[in-house]
């Protein structure tokens, strides 16, 4: 068995030895407008892709940085790659969280990021903790939390083309790394 996947754009990626120069948007974006959230559990179909717009147009509308709001849109990209395992399951498995964490780096350096300080990594789990709530309590009819999270600004859960979201998520990239 081979130790690549192949992805979108036809590159042999190696997840356990992954390559900056393998990593591709195009790959990333067209992966996550094609993965659910909550592993297919909520009332329709919801993208990983998706989600992570709502992320980035949260963090602007926060007024965080042009950084902020790009990791706020990569948070989850390690998932195009190695896909994702539900959190009960997840903790389980350290491993899988070294995997994820090498990948993820790798994305954040690859996209400027490399060097995220602390107070911006809050500011993304932040937005990454609000957008969850809400598409919970929205998509499930669930409050994961007693207290909800801040937001500003409405979301649209609904279910869109996964064509017309993945060209977002690109549009939005672009946009935000002429910037960096």
């Amino acid at each position: 068995m081979a130790d690549y996947i192949l992805t979108y754009t036809k590159t042999r990626f190696y997840p356990l030895n992954p390559r900056k120069e393998d990593i591709k948007i195009e790959d990333i974006a067209h992966s996550l407008s094609l993965m659910t959230r909550a592993n297919g559990h909520h009332k329709h179909f919801f993208s990983v892709a998706q989600h992570a717009v709502g992320c980035s147009k949260e963090a602007k509308c926060r007024g965080y940085s042009t950084r902020v709001q790009l990791g706020c849109l990569l948070h989850d990209a390690s998932e195009s790659y190695i896909s994702d395992i539900t959190r009960p399951v997840k903790k389980n498995f350290r491993e899988y969280f070294a995997i994820e964490k090498k990948i993820q780096s790798l994305i954040y350096e690859k996209y400027g990021l490399g060097d995220l300080s602390q107070v911006e990594i809050d500011q993304i789990k932040s937005v990454d903790d609000a957008l969850l709530y809400y598409e919970f309590e929205t998509l499930m009819d669930i409050k994961l939390f007693e207290i909800p999270p801040k937001k500003v600004m409405d979301h649209d859960f609904s279910q869109r083309d996964f064509k017309e979201v993945e060209q977002e998520f690109l549009t939005i990239f672009y946009t935000l790394t002429e910037n960096i």
